[in-house]
């Protein structure tokens, strides 16, 4: 049992506000010890339900949720261009109303045709050069080199900005999950313009209303390993900002917007899996994120903001 015990009458207004810290903090710990709880009985429950337990209103705007779902979309076929992905979904699973479908940028791109052989690449100099530098395929360089706005970094590997504005290693091409030996796999040429068309097609599909996150594998800087990260999304905001909120003691939030498509993208990915093993699509229900917006670009930090781009182009004009 939990007892809030108030040593001095609330009558002073020291008193009071002492009063009333220490009936914040009660609340605070109620509701950890009501959220324990609630998630052991549904553990326990889990098997004889059809669905999730409860959602407490009690967590509501707190980004707390107790009934996410997640799953996989199991059975996806090898895409070949052409094929119609939301169709391949809505046939091998029931979509509910503002679920969110995470879908890998891998078969989306090969969906729309963005497979190109190194053989029908003609290289420049420029691209011989840096291949010879980095030990790789000169063909592959100018791939790279043909799908980027900016080079930030040529060597020990190319660190290019793409054209949607996303900053990463090798303008994200790649050379898995491709049939052909000397076969490449482009990043979808828009890819928020394919959640969109996606989100559109899955409703003529479904009747449902969903987000759409299209995602790809990135690696961090200062960090050793590969995430799922946002390439392009239709029907959620990329950021939810906390800014202007309290914390658990009143203190008022400055500095906490939280990239919400990236950590879905990085949950989801964990489902998908690598290799021979993996499934390119993931549903999530239950978050409570749909929005009418479309488009990544607010995660973009301004250029006059962006330090570490900044030293890096600096450090390459030394």
């Amino acid at each position: 049992m939990f007892y809030l015990y108030i040593k001095q009458p609330c009558t002073h207004p020291a008193s009071i506000a002492s009063c009333l810290h220490q009936l914040k903090t009660a609340i605070v710990i109620l509701k950890i010890i009501l959220t324990a709880i609630i998630f052991s009985l549904s553990r326990s429950f889990s098997p004889y339900l059809q669905k999730p337990l409860l959602y407490h209103p009690l967590f509501k705007g707190r980004g707390i949720s107790l009934n996410v779902t997640a799953f996989p979309v199991e059975n996806i076929p090898l895409i070949k261009p052409g094929d119609d992905i939301a169709q391949l979904l809505c046939e091998r699973t029931q979509l509910k109303e503002h679920d969110i479908v995470v879908i890998s940028s891998t078969i989306v791109s090969k969906s729309e045709g963005r497979i190109v052989s190194l053989n029908n690449i003609k290289q420049t100099e420029r691209a011989k050069t840096i291949a010879r530098r980095n030990k790789t395929e000169p063909g592959f360089v100018q791939a790279v080199l043909d799908q980027s706005t900016e080079v930030l970094l040529e060597s020990p590997f190319l660190l290019v900005r793409i054209n949607n504005g996303s900053i990463c290693v090798n303008a994200g091409i790649d050379h898995s999950n491709v049939e052909g030996s000397n076969n490449i796999v482009l990043l979808p040429e828009n890819p928020d313009k394919s959640a969109l068309e996606l989100k559109k097609k899955i409703f003529e599909y479904s009747g449902k209303t969903v987000s759409v996150i299209i995602t790809d594998t990135n690696g961090r800087a200062f960090r050793i390993g590969q995430t799922g990260a946002a390439l392009g999304c239709a029907g959620i905001k990329p950021l939810r900002d906390w800014r202007g909120t309290k914390d658990l003691f009143g203190r008022v939030l400055e500095v906490k917007n939280e990239a919400v498509i990236d950590e879905i993208a990085g949950f989801a990915n964990i489902l998908m899996g690598e290799g021979d093993g993996g499934t390119p699509i993931v549903i999530l229900s239950g978050m409570g994120l749909y929005d009418e917006s479309y488009g990544i670009q607010d995660l973009f930090r301004p250029e006059k903001e962006d330090v570490i781009r900044s030293a890096i182009l600096k450090s390459q004009s030394i």
